[in-house]
């Protein structure tokens, strides 16, 4: 996982970088509503998705290794007159310091990413199977980059907001996307580290998983190679 000082730096403009990050909102309110909460959120952030599943009516307890987030995240919560449905704990998503057994996990925003080798994403997932009911859900997003993709973005600083540049460098042989990111000063880059769909399944079936559906985005269309992978996993 990224250190705590790396996301600390973006705390303040994370939510502005991210504005544009709309579309798997509702696909995770719908989720966490059907599976009628609580709902724990690994490396919940600033909030982006867990406010909206609060406002929904949802408990939620949001587990993140940065407290700069978690800071922004309160503040949102107390803004959106939901903070006696947000539990924000400090924590690591590897070892999440949740007691409590829910129906469903979620791990949006690619997050599963940051662990660096496929041992590490398996005691995340096997993490994530300790939390859930007999037969509640874990669902989470991660990408395989297109060939398109890198070539369009490798080595470039690109304004994605106004005042704010993100910097992609791409390994195909190690499979690492560093990632840059900057606003005036304030500056990070941390590192992701993608699988291939049969690895994912590999990775699920040894945490104690059945994949109940893949999609190739959050409107649910069945996935077919391409780069985003969203998976519905049900405990065994």
């Amino acid at each position: 996982m990224p250190s705590l000082a790396l996301y600390d730096r973006i705390a303040s403009f994370y939510d502005p970088w991210s504005r544009s990050v709309t579309e798997d909102v509702g696909f995770y309110v719908e989720r966490a509503l059907a599976s009628g909460g609580p709902v724990v959120e690994l490396a919940v952030g600033t909030g982006r998705i867990a406010v909206p599943i609060a406002r929904a009516g949802i408990r939620v307890i949001g587990v993140d290794s940065s407290p700069g987030m978690l800071g922004v995240a309160r503040v949102a919560a107390e803004s959106a007159g939901v903070t006696e449905l947000v539990d924000l704990r400090l924590g690591d998503l590897r070892d999440p310091p949740v007691p409590e057994d829910v129906p469903l996990v979620i791990c949006p925003f690619r997050s599963l990413l940051h662990m660096e080798t496929e041992s590490e994403k398996l005691v995340a997932a096997r993490a994530a199977r300790s939390l859930l009911v007999p037969g509640g859900h874990f669902v989470f997003d991660v990408f395989s980059p297109s060939r398109e993709d890198i070539e369009e973005t490798d080595g470039r600083w690109l304004e994605r907001e106004p005042g704010i540049f993100e910097r992609a460098d791409w390994d195909e042989g190690a499979r690492t996307l560093s990632l840059s990111i900057r606003s005036g000063e304030a500056t990070t880059t941390f590192e992701l580290h993608w699988l291939s769909f049969p690895e994912w399944l590999r990775i699920l079936d040894a945490a104690d998983f059945d994949v109940d559906a893949t999609y190739g985005w959050f409107d649910r269309r069945p996935y077919d190679g391409e780069e985003d992978m969203i998976f519905v996993c049900a405990a065994r």
